[in-house]
């Protein structure tokens, strides 16, 4: 691939698949495991996180999203890795089924369509291939992406899928990653030159090229940038695109 092709690499969880099923079942899972008073304690925990705000990033916990705060939550209990696994597994086999919904990006499926005239998309996720398929049909994006990757081991994981996708000499600006997780899915794309795109709330140690509160506010700013005749500079700070109302994921 041409190491001047503009490259879209989008996030799954939390960026094109919204909604707090999946989290959920993730929590009901890991709570069947636990006893009585302490499965309830992280159900209600994580219920509030995610009704405080759908990233599930609970202030003070340390956790990076709401998967994250269901692992944090059960290390309390000694909960192992090998649980959470299995737990995790379980609740992908859920995934778009009416124990984990999800819900689509509203104008997500006609944006593709376009900016795949201008780029590669690419979907990335660490989630593995467990009813991937059926929640990209569910969504409308079964058709949507060039090249989908599952299991791709965030953040260590993304280093090689850009050499695949652009080289080791990432040219800059010629990628734009777009994740709800600036660690994960945006940090190792900025620290290689690229442009990169945050879904949700502040982050402090993030320093993304863009930013907005749900998806659809940033697509004004990716048609600007697919629209651009050479590789732009990555901004100095953000932009910023402001929401009136945070939604529901």
């Amino acid at each position: 691939m041409s190491q001047q092709q503009r490259v879209m690499v989008w996030d799954f969880d939390g960026t094109v698949a919204l909604g707090s099923g999946p989290v959920l079942a993730y929590a009901n899972a890991v709570a069947a495991e636990l006893a009585a008073p302490a499965a309830r304690q992280l159900r209600d925990t994580v219920e509030s996180a995610l009704e405080q705000h759908p990233s599930g990033r609970l202030p003070g916990s340390g956790a990076i999203d709401g998967y994250d705060l269901v692992r944090v939550l059960a290390g309390r209990w000694g909960t192992d890795a090998a649980v959470l696994g299995r737990a995790y597994r379980q609740s992908r086999e859920l995934l778009a089924t009416p124990s984990a919904p999800i819900h689509p990006v509203p104008g997500l499926a006609d944006f593709l369509a376009t900016a795949r005239e201008s780029a590669v998309l690419v979907l990335a996720t660490n989630a593995p291939d467990i009813r991937l398929e059926a929640a990209l049909q569910q969504l409308g994006l079964d058709a949507a992406f060039d090249i989908v990757r599952h299991s791709v081991g965030k953040p260590r994981g993304m280093s090689p899928l850009l050499d695949e996708l652009a080289g080791p000499g990432l040219a800059a600006g010629t990628v734009l990653s777009i994740g709800d997780v600036w660690a994960n899915d945006l940090q190792p794309v900025h620290a290689r030159g690229g442009m990169t795109a945050l879904v949700g709330p502040v982050d402090p140690l993030a320093t993304p090229s863009m930013r907005a509160e749900t998806l659809d506010e940033l697509f004004p700013a990716f048609s600007d940038w697919l629209s651009l005749p050479h590789s732009p500079p990555i901004p100095a700070h953000p932009i910023e695109v402001r929401t009136t109302e945070p939604q529901k994921r």
